[in-house]
């Protein structure tokens, strides 16, 4: 058995089975990944994948147990390179992020700009996808930091920590009805066209069940993963937006009147995670601190060996966490 055959396995799986594509990240054969697949299985005495011809058609039993155990091994063998790269030089390496386009646009420029500033030497890489893509690319360990608001509990191998708090606004252009109104209420939102984002994305969770509690159905026009593309069809005319209220800019967006919305939604918190088992370079403990000073080293160690949420819950219950 050779770790070279596991890390096949391990990217053929997350690749969705598609050996090509697999061949093409990792700058390799196809056939020559096909060829150490089986011998793999020769060796183990077990079909890892099922097939139809040439090609992988699903993950056998064996095979996902042997996948998952081959991908906490590969994790180990990163951690060593890791822990060998720190001690050799602890100012140069590589931090990949995963984060939505709201944190990517607006909540994370000035911290990486300070960051790679501090720590020149370390190549940055940011992957934008759905709070969902964003757990899975950290739990899978191709992303070493989350940084999203939604659906970063669904994977239980995440270490996730509350970085900040965080409300809407409601953009409208200056000639709405609502511009003159200081603090709409639901029903006045709800008698207009509404364009926000998509569910399950920056928040939107709470937008839906503010107005479920009201017994108010809204009606929303238009959906979009991105604020700035929100704002694009406010001046359309297409409806009201609500958005982060960090999303709006005073002076990019100096058409549109945003109006708090505060006293309408309950607040979001946003959290940074990694894989449980990470090694964490020195550098990012920093990178950490420096998106959420509240997490500092010392407090980002007790967090790792916090076993079940209520210990983490109990960690973070009296934290007044910065809002914006």
């Amino acid at each position: 058995m050779k770790l070279q055959q596991l890390r096949f396995i391990w990217e053929v799986a997350r690749h969705n089975m598609n050996v090509s594509a697999t061949a093409e990240d990792l700058y390799t054969s196809q056939p020559g990944i096909s060829k150490q697949i089986m011998l793999l299985e020769d060796e183990l005495g077990v079909q890892i994948f099922r097939r139809s011809g040439k090609h992988l058609t699903e993950i056998t039993p064996a095979g996902q147990a042997i996948i998952e155990k081959s991908g906490r091994i590969l994790g180990e063998v990163e951690n060593i390179r890791k822990i060998a790269q720190e001690f050799s030089d602890f100012s140069k390496g590589s931090l990949s992020i995963a984060t939505t386009h709201t944190q990517a646009r607006y909540a994370l420029p000035r911290v990486i700009k300070h960051f790679m500033l501090k720590f020149p030497e370390v190549s940055l890489h940011m992957h934008q996808g759905t709070p969902v893509q964003i757990s899975e690319l950290a739990s899978k360990g191709v992303a070493d930091f989350a940084i999203a608001t939604e659906a970063l509990d669904l994977f239980e191998n995440l270490i996730m920590m509350p970085c900040y708090r965080w409300n809407r606004c409601i953009v409208v252009p200056r000639n709405h009805p609502l511009a003159s109104v200081a603090k709409p209420t639901l029903e006045q939102i709800a008698g207009y066209p509404i364009v926000t984002y998509v569910f399950g994305f920056t928040g939107r969770s709470q937008l839906d069940n503010a107005f479920r509690k009201a017994g108010l159905d809204p009606k929303v026009v238009f959906t979009a993963t991105d604020a700035d593309v929100i704002k694009t069809y406010v001046r359309l005319g297409l409806g009201i937006g609500i958005i982060a209220r960090m999303a709006y800019d005073t002076g990019d967006d100096g058409d549109l009147i945003a109006i708090d919305a505060g006293h309408l939604f309950e607040s979001s918190t946003t959290k940074i995670g990694f894989k449980r088992g990470t090694f964490l370079r020195g550098y990012m403990y920093e990178f950490i601190e420096g998106f959420a000073p509240h997490l500092t080293r010392a407090v980002v160690d007790t967090a790792v060996k916090c076993q079940t949420a209520s210990e983490m819950d109990d960690l973070f219950r009296d934290l007044e966490l910065p809002v914006y």
